[in-house]
């Protein structure tokens, strides 16, 4: 996920990042010597330093892990259901790749990696840990670095199944994603605030168990809210099509249905399909197996067809194919059916090095897709989701720990928390395609413009091309404010409508207000 700092991202959102910092340091001031809160305080200012968290999360085998490895482009996530894929592991950029598990007081201990045969990935070996403190511990968190620069700019974590049979497992992802209880807090017996900033939120199917998650994430107690940014994602998306050649046309129609579900409650802000195995197949593409798909598509259509009815009869010593059965069994774990038919047919329709075919694939597995949607409405807003994570965890802790100087700014802190025009489009981005909003299509466009929903530069916001002149922009910017205020006033707009439009306007006003005389 790439860091794109625009004029406007660097003039709005240092303003509240200082305020918050400003903030949290006079609450660590009101606890000298109450040691959990002073923690909780002094993570809320680390997080405003450090990269954006990003947490992927969904219900057990939704493909969190695969996911992951094809966004960063790299192996470095075990994908096989192991020990390591039930606790909660981040990843971030490093110098040197390392893995280390943290036990639930804070002893530490390295991770031996192990790297499998053929198609297997990696391994984090769990059963001999040796603990830099005496006794042996349960493993509470991985912390993996990397040297990557999808990482750079962006901690990724990868969380256990939401629908785990271990109670317990699906907890750890609870106590990290959403807002805990007060009494839970005081014990001080889990994560009290949400540990991410935003989620990718990975959907098979979208059922109760996804409603309610996400609902727990949004709501919490107090009015004390998650993350701000989610995003939803139709996972193994080549799967719904039971891997046809148009299996990512049938994802996307599901995708468009669970946004409809999602969005109409303010719950997600975009669904996107994504065939992850694909995706990270693609990014990881070998001479040899695009030598094999050469092969493949001399094949007559018919033949091919008849052995690609499944992945097993694809890879049976029996079928006659120009391609060793072991290769075929490494290219239908890779690649799944889906991803061979999409390679073969791309080399019948011309494509002649393994570069093109490895981009062609990219770009037709929707990770591409997912990428500038996490950059716009991530990326872009780094700053504010970091800011809306620091202070509705200093909400939570003035909120569990009061009778102290520091009750006198919780009013500030809620009052930035709900009236930061960053975070009043961040919640109106994920609301546009309600039938609440009773718009004309082209207006519903622009004001997704307006808000941020295609970028935050301001030559995106106003829709011109990025070499207009400032007199050009000022003429945009103030006719959209005198359009969106107009539209606001009109006496038969709901109060939804009336809301989205002054977003609108004070967006413009915004943009406006960057540009110069």
């Amino acid at each position: 996920m790439r860091r794109d700092v625009t004029r406007h991202d660097a003039r709005q959102a240092p303003g509240i990042v200082a305020e918050a910092h400003q903030l949290v340091a006079a609450a660590r001031q009101a606890f000298p010597r109450e040691p959990r809160p002073r923690a909780l305080l002094a993570d809320c200012a680390r997080r405003l330093d450090q990269p954006l968290r990003v947490a992927l999360a969904g219900s057990l085998k939704a493909g969190k892990s695969t996911l992951l490895n094809s966004l960063v482009g790299q192996d470095i996530a075990p994908t096989d259901a192991t020990e390591c894929t039930r606790v909660v592991t981040w990843y971030r950029n490093g110098s040197t790749p390392s893995v280390t598990a943290y036990s639930p007081d804070g002893a530490t201990a390295n991770v031996v990696v192990r790297r499998g045969s053929g198609t297997h990935g990696l391994t984090f070996d769990l059963e001999r840990l040796n603990w830099n403190a005496p006794g042996p511990r349960p493993v509470d968190h991985l912390e993996v670095e990397w040297p990557a620069a999808a990482l750079a700019n962006t901690t990724i974590i990868d969380t256990p199944g939401t629908s785990s049979l271990s109670r317990e497992v699906s907890m750890r992802t609870a106590r990290l994603l959403t807002p805990g209880d007060a009494d839970g807090d005081r014990a001080g017996t889990g994560v009290s605030v949400p540990g991410a900033d935003a989620i990718v939120y990975l959907l098979r199917r979208l059922d109760d168990a996804d409603i309610r998650f996400l609902e727990q994430v949004g709501a919490g107690a107090q009015g004390i809210s998650g993350p701000l940014g989610v995003i939803g994602v139709v996972s193994r998306a080549d799967e719904i099509g039971a891997g046809r050649i148009d299996a990512l046309h049938s994802a996307r129609d599901v995708a468009m249905r669970f946004a409809g579900e999602l969005e109409r409650t303010g719950l997600c802000q975009a669904v996107i399909p994504v065939a992850g195995l694909l995706a990270f197949a693609a990014a990881t593409l070998r001479q040899q197996e695009f030598t094999a798909f050469e092969a493949l598509a001399q094949v007559p259509v018919d033949e091919l067809s008849a052995a690609l009815l499944s992945a097993d009869r694809f890879a049976r010593p029996d079928i006659a194919l120009p391609v060793p059965p072991e290769l075929r069994a490494q290219l239908a774990e890779r690649f799944g059916l889906f991803g061979i038919r999409m390679a073969v047919t791309l080399i019948r329709l011309g494509v002649r090095d393994s570069a093109t075919l490895a981009a062609e694939l990219t770009s037709r597995s929707g990770v591409d897709e997912l990428r500038s949607v996490l950059d716009v409405q991530f990326g872009q807003r780094a700053d504010q989701l970091k800011a809306h994570s620091a202070l509705t965890a200093l909400a939570r802790v003035l909120t569990v720990y009061p009778g102290t100087q520091a009750d006198q700014l919780l009013p500030r802190v809620r009052t930035l928390l709900a009236d930061v025009h960053g975070f009043a489009e961040l919640r109106l981005l994920g609301r546009l395609r309600t039938d609440e909003l009773a718009l004309p299509a082209a207006d519903l466009a622009e004001l997704h413009r307006l808000i941020g929903g295609s970028g935050v530069a301001t030559h995106l916001r106003l829709g011109l091309p990025s070499g207009t002149d400032a007199a050009g922009q000022r003429a945009q910017a103030l006719a959209a404010v005198r359009k969106w205020r107009a539209r606001a006033r009109h006496p038969l707009a709901d109060q939804f409508t009336t809301t989205a439009c002054l977003t609108a306007a004070r967006s413009a006003e915004g943009t406006l207000s960057l540009l110069p005389e």
